[in-house]
């Protein structure tokens, strides 16, 4: 499953065991896309590493298939704490879009079984937390638990989008994640936006003030 990957793509615990304690790693999935929430996962592996079978299979999910993603979501549950946290279109077009994710960020390390020593972020802009917060750059390709935070909080989102689908027909989220596709396009033009459209993205807001 993890194919052939250069070296720097493939995420270890280095950074981890250099903090010591229990780590989380942290990341979210769903920024730019014009409709749905933004969800954040918190991960922390168990003391060791997981096996080495799983730990080659987890890296950045922008380099993992959908079905990849899927089928390693429930083995990262087996060797590590994870948590979710979701942010609302309606906090995303009230507090801007970094600040609801940094929001969904607190929610997931607040929902782990305990609040860990430290918090490894994937970027540069780190969400206030009760313990120390760590950001790395390009993090989901130098750390394993935020690599693995990044396959749980996309598959998260995905699943829900895939659910809102179903209520919504026409904008194909299941296929695109509510991102601004072509398709998802041709539904905006067709049925306009709905209450699960980000109002502040440019895209939304001028279709909104384009109606009579």
């Amino acid at each position: 499953m993890a194919g052939r990957r250069r070296q720097q793509e493939q995420p270890d615990l280095s950074l981890e065991r250099a903090a010591g304690g229990r780590v989380a790693g942290v990341d979210e999935a769903g920024r730019g896309p014009w409709a749905g929430p933004v969800v954040a996962a918190a991960v922390v592996f168990g003391v060791g590493d997981p096996p080495p079978q799983v730990h080659a299979m987890i890296t950045d999910s922008k380099l993992l298939t959908a079905e990849q993603r899927a089928a390693l979501k429930p083995v990262i549950l087996t060797f590590a704490d994870a948590a979710v946290g979701i942010a609302s279109v309606a906090e995303i077009d009230s507090m801007n879009i970094l600040q609801a994710t940094l929001l969904a960020m607190r929610r997931a390390v607040a929902r782990l079984a305990e609040i860990p020593d430290l918090a490894l972020v994937d970027g540069n802009r780190a969400p206030h937390l009760r313990c120390p917060v760590r950001t790395v750059v390009g993090g989901d390709r130098k750390s394993l638990s935020i690599a693995a935070a990044s396959i749980v909080a996309k598959v998260t989102r995905d699943r829900l989008m895939a659910r809102l689908a179903a209520d919504y027909p026409g904008y194909g989220w299941a296929r695109n994640a509510g991102y601004g596709t072509a398709e998802h396009r041709a539904g905006l033009a067709r049925l306009g936006p709905c209450v699960h459209h980000r109002r502040s993205f440019r895209p939304i807001r001028e279709l909104l003030d384009a109606e009579p």
